[in-house]
């Protein structure tokens, strides 16, 4: 069985970054409001203690902008991290940042410890989406970072936003085919929340943002997962995770604590549409499907809607699914034995 990789979060919340997008608000985000680097190495410990004995690890700066911490700073968190990569206790390190906060001389200076991969919070290549969310940093800047990241070794992950102000879902499939485009080693997806406080919050306030329905979210999100699929490119991350600060409360608008399985549901709901839209003859039926293993509730949708709506939409008496190894992530394959477990 393949060993479970994890990541060791260390939050620096809002450290680094030059400008309160739009859409921003990392305190609430991660839970945190203030960083104190003294409790790094005991968050380290910790999620340490947890990991089993086969596990493999790497420590990731998120939240802020690493690269553009106080230098000090960043040299001593890369340093401690450094010191247990040195002890084989975990394998590497990984950072987030914003594109303008890349360059030639800070990617030598992460070279120098085995940092192995670098997320760029690109969220859009669209110039008006940008402008309106405050970015601060261009589409040739995000562009620029990327190939200087990929051309110094690291791998790289892009970070992109869905329902951000004057986005298209036109727009938001070109960013995601930039992104592939670019080299990117992995994604991750972010369907836009209205945090409380932010300039986005006002903007929904004042009638000049209008969110996308929960529909609408999730079929927007899956658009952007079906092109990084389609490139082979995975995706790490659907929707903002649940945490002590990240609460229903805390948003205004656009946030649901499941919105990945929502998401991954809907991408396994067009892939069947697609293989009975080709057999007309299995109306009135009750075909049977593989499925790869671990994502029956995903398939099934949450509370059975995609069931529901497979069995309405094609006039079936029924669906039987059948978790197995031998079918990659996000496929579905048909199976014409009558003798499968029905779910």
């Amino acid at each position: 069985m393949k060993t479970k990789h994890k990541n060791i979060p260390i939050f620096i919340p809002h450290l680094g970054c030059p400008n309160d997008c739009a859409f921003c608000n990392q305190r609430r985000i991660s839970g945190r409001t203030l960083f104190d680097p003294e409790t790094v190495e005991a968050e380290i410990e910790t999620a340490l203690a947890t990991l089993p004995p086969d596990g493999r690890a790497d420590i990731a700066f998120f939240g802020g902008s690493f690269t553009g911490i106080d230098r000090d700073l960043m040299l001593r968190l890369l340093s401690l991290a450094e010191g247990y990569v040195g002890a084989g206790r975990v394998e590497g390190i990984r950072l987030s940042t914003r594109p303008d906060y890349i360059d030639k001389e800070i990617l030598t200076l992460l070279g120098r410890y085995t940092v192995r991969t670098i997320e760029l919070g690109i969220q859009s290549f669209d110039e008006r989406v940008l402008a309106a969310c405050r970015r601060g940093h261009t589409a040739l800047q995000a562009e620029t970072a990327c190939r200087l990241v990929k051309e110094a070794g690291f791998q790289l992950i892009g970070q992109m936003m869905t329902g951000l102000p004057d986005a298209t879902g036109e727009s938001e499939r070109m960013t995601a085919e930039r992104i592939c485009a670019l080299g990117a080693d992995g994604a991750r997806i972010y369907p836009t929340v209205v945090l409380r406080g932010t300039e986005l919050h006002a903007m929904l306030s004042d009638g000049r943002y209008h969110p996308l329905s929960e529909e609408e979210a999730v079929a927007r999100a899956t658009d952007v997962l079906a092109v990084f699929l389609g490139h082979d490119v995975p995706v790490l991350r659907i929707g903002l995770q649940s945490s002590e600060g990240m609460t229903k409360e805390h948003a205004v608008a656009g946030y649901h604590p499941a919105m990945g399985e929502l998401v991954k549901g809907e991408l396994y709901y067009r892939r069947l549409c697609e293989l009975l839209s080709n057999h007309p003859q299995t109306r009135g039926s009750r075909p049977c499907f593989a499925i790869p293993r671990g994502e029956l509730s995903c398939v099934i949708g949450q509370k059975g809607e995609n069931r529901r709506r497979l069995c309405e939409r094609f006039n079936l008496s029924g669906i039987r699914l059948v978790e197995t190894d031998a079918v990659a992530a996000f496929t579905v394959r048909w199976l014409q034995r009558d003798s499968m477990p029905s779910v």
